[in-house]
């Protein structure tokens, strides 16, 4: 009879081939001319230590789109871009939520469209990594993917993946483009989850009219809470009085959490 694996040898591969890729990648970050060894079975096998090691790289602050073209070159190189976009159409759930997985931490752009395509797959974990991949790979094709399907997710699901990937022009036009309810409260959530300083005004705008819908303005009080503006505090008194019981108690809920000072975005 056959013994089981040991998952103490699965973990130490899986460490291994983590450290050959951070290697690989820092290398082709800083300009050297590295070499990736490592197939997309590998990386598919070992998503969940391998993915937050590329994403490391990928989405460190202060990256430049030069570097990261640095990064992905060698992944091209290696051929692991066009498998895994192969894998994204995999008859295997887990191999497609995997794979999708890889693509965001890579941030192929050329994935954009068949992660579109898993937004309305059967399976949930499928579906929620590729939100998730769509929100770490960014750009404005990607924020218009997520928001086509912003009536089938879970606001906070989607609003995570939009404070990820949209950039301030998209969140402007978002905010300006007067769409669903659902629509603002997602937007609405993803400005408060970037502690996004610069649409406070228009979330104060928001959470105040009273002839907007409920769960809109309840967004913009969580946003208002979670942005930790020091005007916000007053705002958010004034509104724990809204004659509106789902306002008065996300305002109140808001205040409780509120943070003044806490780092927040400034461009």
């Amino acid at each position: 009879m056959a013994s089981a694996p040991d998952p103490k040898l699965g973990a130490a591969e899986s460490e291994q081939i983590a450290a050959q890729i951070n290697q690989a990648l820092v290398s082709a970050l800083t300009g050297q001319n590295a070499v990736l060894n490592a197939t997309a079975s590998d990386l598919l096998a070992h998503v969940d230590v391998v993915a937050p090691v590329i994403a490391s790289v990928m989405h460190r602050p202060g990256i430049t789109l030069a570097q990261q073209w640095q990064v992905t070159k060698v992944i091209k190189r290696g051929g692991l871009g066009g498998e895994l976009l192969d894998a994204l159409a995999s008859p295997e759930p887990a191999t497609r939520a995997a794979a999708a997985q890889l693509c965001g931490a890579m941030r192929l752009a050329e994935s954009v469209a068949w992660l579109s395509d898993l937004l309305s797959d059967p399976d949930e974990k499928v579906r929620v990594a590729a939100a998730r991949a769509l929100g770490r790979t960014g750009g404005r094709r990607a924020v218009d993917a997520l928001m086509r399907v912003v009536e089938d997710f879970p606001p906070h699901r989607l609003a995570l993946a939009i404070a990820h990937g949209a950039s301030d022009i998209d969140l402007d036009g978002l905010l300006r483009s007067g769409g669903s309810a659902r629509t603002a409260v997602v937007v609405a959530l993803a400005c408060g989850l970037r502690a996004d300083a610069l649409r406070f005004p228009r979330l104060v705008a928001m959470a105040r009219d009273r002839n907007g819908p409920s769960e809109v303005r309840a967004a913009a009080c969580r946003a208002l809470g979670m942005i930790g503006d020091r005007a916000a505090a007053g705002v958010l008194r004034n509104l724990g009085l809204d004659p509106d019981s789902a306002v008065s108690e996300a305002a109140t809920r808001a205040l409780r959490r509120y943070h003044p000072g806490v780092q927040r975005r400034q461009t």
